[in-house]
């Protein structure tokens, strides 16, 4: 009943989407500071070695937030949330597979390119579509995956002694992502709310010259704000969980 009910209104199906897409979000979040130890010990790597993944992720996540809305209009948001979840899902899987660091890292700008193009793309179509009440929901979502994430590393390295399993579920979990976005194309097409035009066209209209949203003292703010919030959120997300194994290591050597 509640499948036959989604398939009759296409509005709900893409609700729901952007939920589950928004909770594929958070999960890689949620694995690194957890995976780290272990990661850094496999490659053998210093403690601060994670400085250069993150420098990758941020790199690629900024590109395509930049361009995404040059992409939306280009290919529009189903095609751009399925290329991404299949590139994030691919360079999750690959983190697992490659023999160096420094492939890892690379990796990690494929990544943060997929994540960016993911979180601009919904969040463009959520605010235009479904208005700003959804958006706090949608935002929400992302909570449970970086909840989530902690977890399913924890399981893998727990059960099975391995950081590896946590980034290939999730990198699972996300081209099968993918391929829903892929399958639903034509939904992500149309306008949800009114079944016309407009608010596709509202979607992609943004003319606004990048030098003159870069002279409005809002937009700064903003930046520095959003510096400061992931700086604390990354630094606790991170480090929390270093320091008890690096005490249990200590006390194991000793």
């Amino acid at each position: 009943m509640g499948w036959t009910k989604v398939k009759r209104d296409p509005r709900l199906a893409l609700i729901l989407l952007a939920f589950i897409a928004f909770v594929a979000l958070g999960l890689p979040d949620g694995l690194l500071g957890v995976g780290w130890p272990s990661i850094r010990a496999d490659f053998s790597i210093p403690l601060d070695a994670i400085g250069w993944l993150l420098a990758a992720s941020v790199a690629g996540y900024m590109t395509s937030s930049f361009l995404s809305g040059m992409l939306l209009s280009r290919l529009g948001v189903g095609r751009v949330l399925a290329a991404s979840c299949l590139l994030t899902g691919v360079a999750l899987i690959g983190y697992t597979l490659v023999p160096q660091w420094w492939l890892m890292v690379l990796l990690g700008v494929f990544g943060g390119l997929g994540a960016g193009a993911i979180d601009a793309g919904l969040n463009t179509y959520v605010a235009t579509h479904f208005g700003e009440g959804l958006m706090q929901w949608l935002h929400a979502c992302w909570g449970v995956g970086i909840t989530l994430g902690p977890i399913i590393m924890t399981v893998g390295l727990t059960a099975l002694s391995t950081w590896r399993v946590g980034y290939q579920v999730v990198g699972g979990f996300q081209i099968a992502l993918a391929a829903c976005f892929a399958l639903t194309l034509a939904l992500w097409s149309r306008n949800p709310a009114a079944g016309g035009s407009e608010a596709t066209k509202r979607l992609t209209d943004y003319q606004t010259p990048m030098g003159e949203t870069l002279g409005q003292a809002r937009v700064w703010l903003s930046v520095a704000l959003f510096f400061l919030y992931v700086g604390a959120e990354s630094a606790l997300g991170l480090w929390i969980s270093e320091k008890p194994r690096a005490e249990a290591f200590s006390a194991s050597v000793g």
